[in-house]
């Protein structure tokens, strides 16, 4: 371990070594070891993932050389699948890396079982049939299934799943959990012990923002029905109420708890999300609970008995200004409370394992720590099949998109890309693949695509002659830059599959290069 926290240093900084770890223990399967498929997995190699199989029956032509960097001169007429498993063993030895010369549609078609052995698979440039029958493979066997495609110009990347949950969400914005406006007896008890108005002007200014925010919101509250500041007004009146309490204008502490006041403001309680986590359907017990959902049950028991509403402290505090004998024991009565919350936790996770008949400690008292840290941001993903969006999508969202000047390119981008599978199921061959009959190409790429808008109930609505001629011009070309850049959003989102951790993507990416946007599409 030592040897790979050298190696992978940096990543282990965003993932820690849980996240590490869980990528070692992967074993990822490619379909298709194209450019998009080979820029994909070069990047979880990279990474350290565990193992990795790549199957493709497909031998190196002179074409792949123009695309896909990790084939060259050498290796025309030989497998694919050796030659890119051969490179990206090459990138990291540690990785264990085999190949499989088959055609991905086979194995799809006569060996579904195949798939089972796998953690996660990476599909990539499958027409639809094959997706939707890959999808439903995967989900029957429960493995995890990322679908990428590069056409062109565009490009897309499906997640595929039938739940994943996430402890360590890590969102972009999230408040401390300080609890100034609902603080518990001990921190309360230190907050009482300090006096605002104290003379000296040195311990003035080390008087840290918690306890400032702590003994000026319950003064408010004296004077307001027991209640805190919730108008715009209130708001700015509190403000007034804190400046009015600085002596000096450079005192950093006061100038702390002002932009903190929103501490103040915040909603007591759980949030509205967190609510319909712990209201789910999945939060019943039973002998087949996950471990995320057995805990989701004991953080439900939690809030309605020890946690007064509150779910488990985090324990964490932010740097301040402060004396430092102030912050330590600050950080002391954060620390302590924490430890207190996860015992409690600790203990109802325990007993309702034991309820269902599981070992008491088949949870890792590491993993109930990391839930209880991040109870306020866990996050449930749901993916509907790849057959259910293709055949009924979500029609009020697919009239949105296609009414909207911001997505109306990605949407007709999605559009053209199930019409090329179309278009090839009815003609061998997709448009504009051959020299001679791209006119007749066109024409025809129009008439499916629009009896596809049909057939999804959009009568009515059109796809612009450039973007059908532009589809047909590409001949179902992976260019490079197109692939690299689908790669690189797919291998991300593989990451946070196997890690959990942050939240994967909901819908269908649409890569669109021609203004090189990237959106989501909700259908």
């Amino acid at each position: 371990m030592a040897e790979a926290k050298v190696k992978y240093d940096r990543q282990l900084r965003i993932w820690g070594e849980q996240g590490q770890a869980a990528l070692e223990e992967a074993n990822i399967c490619l379909l298709n070891c194209g450019p998009t498929g080979s820029e994909t997995l070069k990047n979880l190699v990279l990474g350290g993932v565990g193992s990795i199989t790549v199957v493709d029956g497909s031998k190196v032509v002179a074409g792949d050389l123009g695309n896909n960097f990790m084939v060259d001169e050498s290796s025309i007429g030989k497998s694919k699948a050796k030659c890119v498993c051969s490179f990206l063993q090459e990138l990291n030895d540690s990785v264990k890396a085999k190949f499989i010369e088959e055609y991905p549609q086979a194995l799809i078609e006569t060996n579904p079982s195949f798939f089972s052995q796998f953690t996660l698979v990476i599909a990539t440039q499958l027409v639809e049939d094959l997706m939707i029958k890959l999808d439903k493979i995967c989900r029957e066997a429960n493995v995890m299934l990322i679908l990428a495609r590069s056409y062109g110009l565009t490009g897309f990347v499906r997640i595929s799943l039938k739940e994943h949950t996430v402890i360590e969400s890590k969102p972009n914005h999230s408040l401390d959990d300080l609890r100034v406006n609902n603080p518990w007896p001990e921190l309360k008890s230190f907050a009482e012990g300090i006096d605002l108005d104290v003379a000296d002007p040195v311990a003035h200014k080390h008087i840290p923002k918690v306890v400032i925010l702590i003994k000026m919101a319950s003064e408010w509250a004296k004077f307001h029905g027991g209640k805190l500041p919730s108008t715009g007004q209130e708001k700015q009146e509190f403000k007034e109420f804190l400046k009015s309490k600085m002596i000096t204008i450079d005192e950093d502490n006061y100038k702390e708890a002002l932009k903190a006041s929103l501490y103040v403001f915040a909603s007591q309680g759980i949030s509205s999300d967190l609510q319909l986590l712990i209201d789910d359907s999945s939060a019943e017990l039973h002998c087949d609970s996950s471990d995320f959902w057995v805990m989701v049950v004991a953080l439900k028991e939690f809030i309605a008995n020890e946690g007064g509403g509150e779910v488990p402290l985090e324990g964490s505090i932010p740097d301040m200004t402060s004396s430092t004998e102030h912050y330590v024991n600050l950080q002391k009565i954060y620390h302590a409370k924490a430890e207190a919350d996860f015992l409690v936790m600790e203990q109802r996770v325990m007993n309702l394992l034991k309820k269902i008949g599981r070992d008491p400690t088949s949870i890792p008292r590491n993993k109930i720590k990391s839930f209880c840290r991040n109870a306020r941001k866990l996050k449930v993903c749901r993916y509907r099949p790849i057959e259910e969006e293709f055949h009924s999508p979500n029609l009020t969202e697919l009239l949105k998109y296609l009414t909207d000047e911001d997505y109306s390119v990605a949407v007709r981008f999605y559009i053209l890309l199930r019409a090329v599978d179309h278009f090839a199921a009815n003609y061998n061959n997709f448009p504009g693949e051959f020299d001679g009959a791209m006119d007749e190409d066109i024409s025809r790429l129009k008439t499916t695509a629009v009896g596809l808008l049909s057939d999804l109930g959009c009568n009515g609505h059109t796809l612009t002659e450039d973007l059908i001629s532009e589809m047909c011009r590409v001949g179902a070309a992976e260019l490079h830059a197109v692939a690299a850049f689908i790669g690189g959003v797919a291998s991300q989102e593989v990451i946070k599959l196997i890690t959990k951790q942050f939240v994967p993507m909901l819908g269908t990416f649409i890569f669109n290069g021609i203004d090189h946007k990237s959106q989501l599409l909700c259908l």
